[in-house]
């Protein structure tokens, strides 16, 4: 439930919702508000339970996630798009290691853009124009608080910003009538690699969603946000990426990520 409160002369407006103040108007400060999205089953990974939900060392991989969000200081809220029949487990957890900014948890679709326009859709009412969303998988748990900084920083000044990192294998383009030939490359130096976090104004966010889904534009297959919106007509920037930014889609990617874990570990008990 939303409250609003007025100050004496007027002049302010705030807006209240789930024990946080979601927006001052009558300020020039805007808000930062996560989206996670965790509302795949991940079959690749080969296991039983989701793989956003998957223990490593006690704790679930998309609490990896939400620490990093909770423990930057940019963050405002969080709001979790989440796989039906666990919303209540994952309060638990956020109860369990303190992730006080997670403020709502809306249900998942059945693709990936599905569960992205949810969220959108979701944070109507709460979000203010100018706020920065930052859109984030919940099973890249190793996003750094220098790449969230700067795609916040980059969103703020662009209204948009996509994490990008450089290609640096050779990209060759598989021949149309022998797919097991070549004969033409892509120059690495024309290409950069994007994943999440990436931020975008609200009104932009929620505009081109409702849009894309109007029109039947960049929602389908493998499309993401960034794919739908450049489809739209929007360019991009790019922020800052890293490559320990990865995604846990298979046993190797969870056993890597275990072996980031111990060597943080280790490097601060040094």
């Amino acid at each position: 439930m939303q409250v609003k409160f007025f100050t004496l002369d007027e002049t302010m407006e705030i807006t209240y919702d789930r024990g946080i103040i979601l927006k001052i108007y009558g300020t020039e400060t805007n808000m930062n508000i996560a989206i996670i999205i965790a509302g795949g089953v991940g079959t690749r990974m080969g296991q039983d339970l989701p793989k956003q939900f998957i223990h490593v060392y006690d704790k679930p991989v998309l609490i990896y996630t939400l620490e990093s969000f909770q423990k930057h200081p940019q963050i405002d809220a969080i709001e979790l798009v989440c796989i039906d029949g666990w919303h209540e487990i994952v309060w638990a957890y956020a109860k369990q290691f303190h992730i006080t900014k997670l403020k709502w948890i809306v249900p998942g679709g059945k693709t990936s853009q599905e569960s992205i326009r949810n969220g959108v859709y979701g944070l109507e009412g709460k979000a203010a124009p100018d706020d920065n969303i930052i859109i984030h998988d919940g099973i890249r748990p190793l996003v750094e608080l220098s790449v969230l900084s700067d795609v916040i920083s980059k969103c703020s000044q662009y209204g948009n910003a996509v994490t990008s990192m450089p290609y640096n294998e050779q990209i060759f383009v598989v021949d149309e009538d022998d797919e097991t030939t070549t004969s033409k490359f892509i120059p690495r130096e024309t290409l950069r690699r994007v994943s999440t976090p990436q931020a975008y104004r609200f009104d932009l966010l929620d505009s081109k969603y409702h849009e894309a889904y109007e029109k039947e534009i960049g929602i389908y297959g493998s499309h993401y946000t960034n794919t739908m919106m450049v489809e739209l007509g929007v360019k991009l920037h790019f922020a800052a990426g890293s490559d320990k930014n990865m995604k846990m889609t298979t046993k190797d990617d969870l056993e890597m990520f275990k072996v980031y874990l111990k060597t943080e570990k280790s490097d601060w008990l040094k």
